[in-house]
């Protein structure tokens, strides 16, 4: 590497640290102050309303101040695994996950306990109106039997469980505690390209749970073993219930076909 290229690199390096944290990182000092905010003030201003936008809940729920502050620490500390922009809320929750660190004065508000929970659910929606489309195996078949074969989930059908009841949270309102039981939410993005929220009970999400697990069941097995597990007097019923749950989810597309087994 020239001499020409080190000294450029470091200018670089000089010049994006400021960016990056301008109260402790001075600014390259052949650089006009005004010019430097422009590039402040935009970079900042990008990542915040990209944010804000993927997040609007956690946003409105934290407050204008203590959002740009968290948005700020996320800024200057977090060093992104990928350079594309869409991926910016990802690398969002990222951080909140690994990296974000309580307030080290006394006088600053702690982080709310359900920040993180409340930021996957918004994000859950971000990541899927982004994931590719789904291809079908070409050995699937779409109408096939939902209790001697092998259901197909959707690659863009996700539960989730969350200890609070994040679907509860608005702009204006949030719950006081946590749930009293693990709240399951199944999200999926429809033919239409929509993505839709909708709760699951402890069996659905029991089924959910063993039809994209690495055993190979069939709709039967599956529900069987709840029924087992439940200790239910009458097997029978559970696998009726069963069916009904896989035939409305194929009704969604979160079913989209079954293997032979």
């Amino acid at each position: 590497m020239s001499r020409t290229d080190s000294g450029f690199r470091a200018k670089q390096y000089e010049f994006a640290a400021h960016l990056r944290d301008p109260d402790h990182c001075p600014a390259p000092a052949d650089v006009e102050d005004r010019r430097m905010k422009i590039y402040r003030d935009l970079f900042f201003t990008n990542i915040s309303n990209f944010l804000t936008n993927s997040y609007p809940v956690l946003a409105a729920q934290l407050g204008e101040d203590r959002w740009a502050v968290l948005v700020r620490d996320f800024y200057r500390e977090h060093r992104s695994l990928s350079p594309l922009f869409p991926q910016v809320a990802r690398e969002f929750l990222n951080y909140l996950a690994d990296e974000r660190k309580a307030p080290e004065d006394n006088d600053v508000e702690a982080d709310p306990p359900f920040m993180y929970e409340l930021a996957h659910y918004e994000w859950v929606e971000t990541a899927l109106k982004l994931a590719d489309d789904a291809d079908s195996s070409p050995q699937e078949t779409p109408d096939g039997d939902l209790l001697d074969n092998q259901p197909v989930l959707s690659p863009l059908a996700w539960a989730m469980t969350y200890s609070w009841p994040v679907g509860e949270f608005t702009k204006d309102a949030r719950p006081d505690q946590p749930a009293a039981e693990p709240q399951h939410h199944l999200v999926y993005r429809n033919n239409e390209g929509k993505v839709k929220y909708a709760k699951l009970n402890p069996v659905s999400a029991r089924l959910f749970q063993l039809l994209e697990g690495e055993d190979v069941l069939t709709g039967r097995e599956a529900v069987e073993i709840i029924a087992k597990e439940l200790q239910h007097p009458e097997p029978e019923k559970v696998v009726a219930s069963g069916l009904q749950i896989m035939e409305k989810w194929r009704e969604l597309g979160v079913i989209t076909g079954t293997l032979g087994h």
